[in-house]
């Protein structure tokens, strides 16, 4: 039976946070090339970021380092009010890969203390079909088509609370789609919250 690794970072929360993305865990640190989210170099969140914000594909990326630009993602998410973790706070890994497909979630996250340091987020993004399924799971809702919401409330603090539930194409680039067309779908989605 493979090892229970718990999640090695923090939740990202800023307290001006709109929108709370949720992938499902993190690649195993030999594929990290920064101590963030999305740290895979070969995964195109952060070019999504660069082209769907700055028309840039490479604003966030280092390219001749092959690493991202960790310090300008955190001041950018902190401006705009975006908050990152993920769906599973401890997992086993059945391939010992990064794949989501071998993902088996020990522990899922405590969503609602998660929403409860963050009164003005109302979004709630997932990237990836293991991310949607936990959260589905979680909230006990039925999951969007890829690229469209579901609006469903809960309590927070004892108090109700209206969210917005986005289903994002994954970031991977297994996920068969090109980074241009992602962009454009994550254009979409951000262009109604902000």
């Amino acid at each position: 039976m493979p090892l229970v690794e718990h999640h090695p970072l923090q939740p990202f929360l800023p307290a001006n946070a709109k929108v709370l993305m949720l992938g499902s865990f993190p690649p195993q640190k030999k594929r990290w090339c920064m101590d963030f989210y999305y740290p895979n170099f070969t995964n195109d969140m952060w070019r999504i970021f660069g082209e769907v914000f700055f028309k840039d594909p490479l604003h966030f990326v280092n390219v001749g380092e092959k690493t991202y630009k960790e310090n300008e993602i955190k001041s950018f998410l902190m401006r705009k009010g975006i908050a990152l973790y993920d769906t599973a706070c401890a997992v086993r890994r059945l391939n010992d890969n990064a794949s989501d497909k071998f993902l088996e979630v020990v522990q899922v996250t405590d969503i609602h203390y998660l929403l409860s340091q963050m009164p003005n987020c109302k979004t709630l993004v997932t990237t990836g079909q293991k991310a949607t399924d936990t959260l589905c799971h979680y909230f006990g809702i039925t999951s969007p088509a890829i690229s469209s919401f579901v609006d469903f409330s809960t309590e927070t603090d004892s108090r109700p609370r209206a969210l917005r539930f986005y289903r994002m194409p994954s970031s991977s680039r297994a996920y068969p789609l090109s980074l241009t067309k992602k962009a454009a779908i994550y254009r979409q989605m951000f262009g109604s919250i902000f």
